[in-house]
């Protein structure tokens, strides 16, 4: 069943998606799962797939006239459709596979509402493209207030790297100017950039292209801009075709010192 969320349905059918999903990782945890080789190192497991057919059930009863791109089973519905949702339906297989509960499910209309589901909290960070809040069980939905507090900044190590040797993040985790204001962390699954919007990370940052279109960043992306965090790519440019990456922070002084350091790397 779909969940009620006054001032958007999409923000209901994306919450519903992200939480079918969760629901089968959070069933397949722990069990031995065969592994799907997609090549240079990556795979896919059972989990992976089952999760996001019950994403795509969920957007097809809610919205049949909606195209669907999904990380493991492509594009369906449409082409030529004017809405798109983007579904990763297990942001973090690799430490799924080796028992770390360190994971997320995406789902993202495009250009509009979005979901990140944490199976193993319960938490559901949403938006409706305006505001951006969390969900948890029998609690009220609460606003997501981004802040640098921690000082920690999550960080992308994962190949491939098309910025090198230009940019590279371990460039920036030895930069002086970081060690000095932050302190690093990698956890491998885009539910970083969700706790940025939540304020639990001070920033995130990737390397990569266009990032908006993307099953793995786009609903964290959409979060992160509701929320109020300051979000481009790591030349400065907005997020989109002639953007680079991604650099999401709390705030525009946090987002201006990390900015600062990239391009010194540079």
């Amino acid at each position: 069943m779909i969940d009620s969320y006054a001032g958007s349905d999409d923000a209901a059918v994306a919450i519903a998606g992200a939480r079918a999903g969760a629901d089968v990782v959070r069933a397949l945890y722990g069990r031995r799962l065969d592994r799907i080789d997609k090549g240079a190192g990556d795979f896919a497991t059972a989990a992976d797939l089952e999760a996001e057919k019950a994403i795509l059930a969920v957007i097809r009863a809610a919205r049949p006239g909606d195209a669907v791109l999904g990380e493991e089973g492509g594009r369906h519905g449409d082409a030529d459709a004017v809405r798109r949702w983007l579904v990763d339906p297990l942001c973090g297989t690799l430490n799924y596979a080796v028992g770390n509960m360190l994971v997320a499910v995406n789902v993202a209309l495009l250009g509009g509402a979005a979901a990140v589901a944490d199976p193993f909290s319960g938490e559901v960070f949403f938006t409706d493209g305006a505001t951006a809040r969390v969900r948890r069980d029998g609690a009220d939905d609460a606003l997501l207030t981004p802040t640098p507090a921690t000082r920690l900044v999550d960080v992308n190590l994962d190949p491939p790297f098309p910025g090198a040797p230009g940019f590279r993040a371990v460039d920036l985790l030895a930069h002086p100017e970081f060690g000095a204001r932050f302190r690093p962390r990698v956890v491998s699954t885009t539910l970083a950039l969700a706790w940025v919007a939540a304020g639990k990370r001070a920033a995130y940052v990737t390397d990569g292209g266009d990032l908006s279109r993307s099953v793995h960043f786009a609903a964290g992306i959409a979060l992160c801009r509701a929320a109020g965090c300051t979000v481009t790519g790591i030349d400065g440019a907005p997020i989109g075709e002639a953007g680079r990456g991604l650099v999401a922070a709390a705030d525009e002084e946090t987002h201006g010192s990390l900015m600062s350091m990239i391009r010194g790397r540079r």
